[in-house]
């Protein structure tokens, strides 16, 4: 059993490049809509799992939602933060080494969404 995130964006052309650019994802498939401008539906690989996203509907507005990516390294934290702040994105705490143990940073995309980033300390 696994638990695959499902993301509803504004603009899932742009939501992608950004999470190919910040994370290093890789687009596995895109389904646009029917008027060609729009994502249907869209899968990433990511950290090793996968994200699907879409366009919002018409009568949906983003409630925002929480990702938790576990890293192998502490230094991953640091470098995959570095390189998302550098898309585009937001680091909103951290990273930082925690009370529990791990190196940890709180990141949010353009669309609302927060990315949890954790690896064990070295």
């Amino acid at each position: 059993m696994s638990v695959t995130p499902y993301l509803s964006v504004r603009d899932a052309n742009v939501a992608i490049r950004f999470y190919v650019d910040a994370f290093g994802a890789e687009e596995q498939f895109r389904l646009p809509a029917e008027d060609g401008k729009k994502v249907m539906h869209a899968v990433l690989q990511l950290a090793g799992g996968v994200v699907f996203l879409s366009d919002m509907g018409p009568a949906r507005e983003p409630a925002g939602v929480s990702i938790a990516l576990g890293l192998e390294r502490a230094n991953a934290v640091d470098a995959l933060a570095t390189r998302f702040a550098e898309a585009g994105g937001k680091i909103t705490f951290g990273p930082q080494d925690m009370f529990w143990g791990d190196r940890f940073a709180e990141l949010t995309d353009p669309f609302g969404h927060q990315w949890l980033l954790t690896a064990p300390k070295a």
